[in-house]
């Protein structure tokens, strides 16, 4: 029965207001008509005459707070967010606003807005249960979100190391074969020179690339020294055999 009752003032008291600002449009009214239709869960009336109020009243920041409110209701959030955020820059310290602007960024993901949003009620307000509430989870959000960046980093240097190291290896296997390759071709068979012998251990990677290139430099040297001076390479084969 009270129920039934407020329903019958409330809409009594839109009717007047209603009457009112048709008889003088260029009125405040339409703040309290507008507040009116929102008790009334009649959210598109609020935002008709809220937007015909700005229209006479452009930067009042009560309208355009209240018209954002409106807009979320209407799941209008661009348009919501475009009015509040015209609003703080009016109005920095405006608690309203601030707390659906926290509620549509939060719906969007802009965690960071968010709680920058959560921050400036608190900052007036610091046992607002809403705001708290808010921004603890928020925060928890954005640690799981950085928790899950920095995996994703790691797996990637990971990845990144490996390819690295077995590209490393397959050039020093491939350098290692050609220049046996060249050495046995330019040798012709006349010089029985075992080339050198290179183990694949773990131990050995650690070894840097350079020295196996040093190791296979010298063993061409040898080479190339003995085909410049057979006879030498003769005598010095005939004296150790002697």
């Amino acid at each position: 029965m009270a129920s039934g009752s407020r329903k019958t003032n409330n809409a009594a008291e839109i009717d007047r207001l209603a009457l009112a600002f048709a008889k003088e449009p260029e009125s405040k009214v339409f703040i309290p008509l507008a507040e009116e239709y929102g008790k009334a869960g009649m959210w598109d009336e609020a935002a008709g005459v809220l937007e015909d109020g700005l229209r006479t009243y452009p930067g009042f920041i009560t309208a355009m707070v209240a018209l954002g409110r409106a807009y979320e209701q209407i799941n209008q959030p661009v348009k919501a967010k475009a009015i509040l955020e015209e609003a703080i820059k009016l109005s920095p310290d405006n608690l309203r606003a601030h707390r659906t602007l926290a509620k549509l960024y939060a719906e969007q993901g802009t965690n960071n807005a968010a709680i920058r949003s959560c921050n400036v009620i608190l900052d007036l307000h610091p046992q607002d249960q809403e705001a708290l509430s808010l921004r603890a989870g928020l925060e928890a959000s954005r640690g799981q979100v950085a928790e899950d960046d920095r995996i994703r980093v790691e797996e990637k240097r990971t990845s990144t190391r490996i390819h690295e190291d077995g590209h490393g290896e397959h050039m020093e296997s491939t350098v290692t074969s050609a220049t046996v390759a060249q050495a046995n071709e330019t040798d012709n068979g006349s010089l029985s020179v075992a080339p050198p012998r290179f183990t694949a251990t773990q131990e050995s990677r650690t070894v840097a690339k350079s020295s196996v290139v040093k190791q296979l430099e010298q063993w061409l040297s040898s080479i190339q020294a003995r085909r410049r001076d057979p006879q030498g390479s003769s005598a010095l084969t005939s004296k150790t055999s002697s």
